[in-house]
C-alpha cells in the first residue's frame, strides 16, 4: 500500500490501463504536450506518443464526435474536457449518438469523458459548475463520482472497461487535497454500487463527491452531540445504487440528501422521490435536502461559500431533523 493524491490515483488509472490496453488512447485540449490543464496527462505525449495522446483543436462537439467514432471501430477513448463547464457543447455527440447506439443497433461504445466539475476553486460561474444534472435522466449514459483517491482510480479503470459511454466526474477541489492509501496490485471500483464512508444509528446523509468530505466533518462535530450519522457515498450517480439507499433509510428512518449540484432538478431530488415511493413507511421525519442556491456558480470567495453547502448547513439539518 502507499498513499497518494487524488489527481495522483487518476492520472495513475490512466497510465496503468494505457499500458495494458492498446486501443486505450487519449484525447482533449493541450492533454499532450501540456500535459492538461491540470497536468493529469503530464509525461503522457513523450510516453506513448501522439497518437495515443492527441491534442484536438479547442471544438468539444468536434473531438467527442471523433472519439465516439473510434469507439464504433474497437477503441476505447478518454476524451479530457478541460473544465466540465464546456461538456454542454458536446451535448448533442453525447446524449443523441453515444447514449442511443446501444438501444439502436446494439453496439457498444466504450468511451469516457472526465469532466473536472465543482466549485471551491474561484474559477467563477463558467469554471465550476456541477454537471451531473445535465445527463442525469439520459437512459443510455452512466455517471460516476469519487469521493476519494482510491475510488478514482478503480472507477476511472472500471468506467474505461466499461463497453457503455461513462462521464467521470472528478472534483477539482480534491484533485491535491485528500490522499489514500492505494493497493499495488490492480483493482476495479464496480460502476453501480455505493459505499458506507461511515456507519451510523441516528441520520444518514446521502452524499457523493467533494460533499462526502463537509458530511464527514458534519458527522464529527454531531457525534459529540450523541448523535450518529451515517454516511452513503453514491460514487455511482447514474444508474444510482437503489439498494443502498433503502438499507440505510430502513436502518435510521431519517434521511438528509447532500450535494453541491443546485437544489431544483437535481440527484436530490431524484434520490428523494425513489425514498418516497419506496420506504416512506420507514420514515419517522421529512426528507432533508442540502444543495448549492439555484444561481450561477459566484466568482467571489464570499458568496461562493454562501452558494455552496457547508458544514454549518449539515448541523443545521441534522439537529432539525432528530426533533422528530
Amino acid at each position: 500500500m502507499r498513499e497518494i493524491t487524488y489527481l495522483e490515483a487518476i492520472k495513475e488509472a490512466l497510465d496503468e490501463e494505457l499500458a495494458r490496453d492498446p486501443s486505450v488512447f487519449i484525447l482533449g485540449e493541450d492533454v499532450g504536450i501540456y500535459g492538461g490543464a491540470f497536468r493529469v496527462t503530464e509525461g503522457f505525449y513523450e510516453k506513448y506518443g501522439e497518437w495515443r495522446i492527441l491534442d484536438t483543436p479547442l471544438s468539444e462537439s468536434g473531438f467527442t464526435g471523433a472519439a465516439i467514432g473510434a469507439a464504433l471501430v474497437g477503441m476505447r477513448p478518454v476524451v479530457e474536457m478541460q473544465f466540465a463547464d464546456f461538456i454542454s457543447c458536446a451535448f448533442d455527440q453525447l446524449v443523441n449518438v453515444a447514449a442511443k447506439n446501444h438501444y439502436r443497433w446494439g453496439g457498444a461504445t466504450p468511451i469516457v469523458v472526465r469532466a473536472p466539475y465543482g466549485g471551491n476553486i474561484h474559477g467563477g460561474a463558467f469554471h465550476s459548475q456541477c454537471i451531473e444534472g445535465f445527463f442525469f435522466n439520459v437512459a443510455g449514459l452512466k455517471i460516476v463520482a469519487p469521493s476519494t483517491a482510491y475510488d478514482a482510480k478503480g472507477l476511472l479503470k472500471a468506467a474505461i472497461r466499461d463497453n457503455d459511454p461513462v462521464i467521470y466526474c472528478e472534483h477539482k477541489y480534491l484533485y491535491r487535497r485528500i490522499k489514500d492509501s492505494i493497493p499495488e496490485e490492480d483493482y476495479v471500483v464496480p460502476i453501480g454500487k455505493a459505499r458506507i464512508a461511515l456507519e451510523g444509528n441516528d441520520v444518514s446523509i446521502i452524499t457523493y463527491g467533494a460533499m462526502v468530505h463537509t458530511a464527514l466533518e458534519a458527522a464529527q462535530a454531531l457525534n459529540e452531540k450523541g448523535i450518529s450519522c451515517e454516511i452513503i457515498d453514491l460514487r455511482t450517480i447514474l444508474p444510482l445504487d437503489k439498494k443502498s439507499i433503502f438499507t440505510t433509510v430502513k436502518k435510521t428512518n431519517k434521511v438528509v440528501v447532500l450535494h453541491e449540484q443546485t437544489k431544483t432538478g437535481g440527484v436530490g431530488a431524484e434520490v428523494s422521490s425513489l425514498i418516497t415511493e419506496y420506504c416512506f413507511d420507514y420514515l419517522d421525519g421529512p426528507i432533508i435536502r442540502i444543495a448549492a442556491q439555484d444561481t450561477p456558480v459566484p466568482y467571489s470567495a464570499q458568496m461562493e461559500e454562501a452558494f455552496i453547502p457547508q458544514v454549518k448547513d449539515v448541523l443545521s439539518a441534522v439537529e432539525k431533523l432528530i426533533r422528530y
